[in-house]
């Protein structure tokens, strides 16, 4: 069964930092494109950044300079390091799996990340 978990999310200060970890199993981590988006109250879910199995990235404007994305497919492990963390970044955020030009994508069950003071 495949499986994406996600881990490090939490309550942070804005202008503090998180890191992001989503271990995946069960699939071929190295020919995934792999993605984080996240999803405030109220909101549709939105990309926030994007690395394919090439390692080309991709963010949102919202995050660019502050976020980045990177994996390990040693580890079967995409990161998303946030920095200069702001409250409009508070959200639940997703990880997910998608193979291109193929119907196999998956998504993990979501990390709440709170910036507050």
């Amino acid at each position: 069964q495949v499986q994406l978990v996600e881990s490090g999310g939490g309550l942070v200060q804005p202008g503090g930092s998180l890191r992001l970890s989503c271990a995946a199993s069960q699939i071929r981590f190295s020919i995934y494109d792999m993605g984080w988006y996240r999803q405030a109250p109220g909101k549709q879910r939105e990309l926030v950044a994007a690395i394919t199995r090439g390692g080309t990235t991709n963010y949102a404007d919202s995050v660019k300079g502050r976020f980045t994305i990177s994996r390990d497919n040693a580890q079967n492990t995409v990161y998303l390091q946030m920095n200069s963390l702001k409250p409009e970044d508070t959200a639940v955020y997703y990880c997910n799996a998608d193979l291109p030009s193929t119907v196999y994508e998956w998504w993990g069950q979501g990390t709440q990340v709170t910036v507050s003071s």
